[in-house]
């Protein structure tokens, strides 16, 4: 986007550009900072949801921005998200922010309910049964919900890269610093993450954090009992 031959060099005068991606806030201030020099409008939209909720136009936007720009592109952005849920959370890093914290806890919650489910199965639970018992608890999250079934059927969820995933999370984490807020368990679980790039490299697989865990206990976490 940046530099000679940088996009923003080439977009004119009163165009807009949505940026859709995962970034941190520091290097999109920046960016924004470039194209308001130029009077080019800005807003982020970094998405939630996958493959199938892409093509269907059913993603989820963490919007940030000026609220007006947001309106007049409103009729685009509903073109690939579903309109429930664009969700406009404030200023220009805000978006950003705001989707690095939903993966930060989604990353948090595969690796606790890895952890728990690797004690049932050690202790001789049948994972399907305790999956359902979790669902119908205070224990349930959108992790048991949404995402559990395919690890308990041996899919890592390949359409995002381990790298990635890591890049976030330290992008997340040094943000806690920055802020001097405690993140001691965000920090651990960046540092599991950053375990499992070394252990595999840069693979795609979201959850091969959770591989990891499974490796070192010696346990596969499946459908079924042991």
């Amino acid at each position: 986007m940046a530099g000679r031959g940088g996009v923003l060099a080439a977009l004119p005068a009163a165009a807009t550009w949505i940026d859709m991606t995962s970034s941190s806030p520091e290097v999109g201030r920046a960016l924004f900072q470039a194209a308001d020099a130029r009077g080019i409008g800005v807003l982020e939209a970094p998405a939630g949801g996958g493959v199938p909720e892409a093509r269907a136009g059913k993603l989820q936007l963490f919007v940030g921005g000026d609220a007006g720009l947001v309106e007049r592109h409103r009729p685009l952005l509903e073109v690939l998200a579903d309109p429930q849920r664009i969700a406009h959370v404030g200023g220009h890093g805000a978006g950003y922010l705001a989707k690095l914290l939903v993966n930060l806890l989604w990353f948090g919650q595969a690796i606790a309910t890895a952890e728990a489910l690797l004690l049932a199965r050690r202790a001789g639970l049948d994972l399907d049964v305790l999956r359902q018992a979790l669902l119908d608890s205070a224990a349930s999250s959108a992790f048991i919900r949404d995402s559990l079934s395919a690890l308990l059927a041996g899919d890592y969820m390949t359409g995002f890269g381990l790298d990635r995933c890591c890049e976030e999370l330290e992008t997340v984490t040094a943000l806690g610093r920055e802020h001097d807020v405690p993140f001691e368990l965000s920090a651990l679980v960046e540092r599991i993450h950053q375990r499992a790039l070394t252990r595999y490299g840069p693979a795609d697989g979201e959850l091969l954090a959770v591989a990891l865990l499974e490796e070192r206990a010696g346990i596969r976490l499946r459908h079924g009992p042991p």
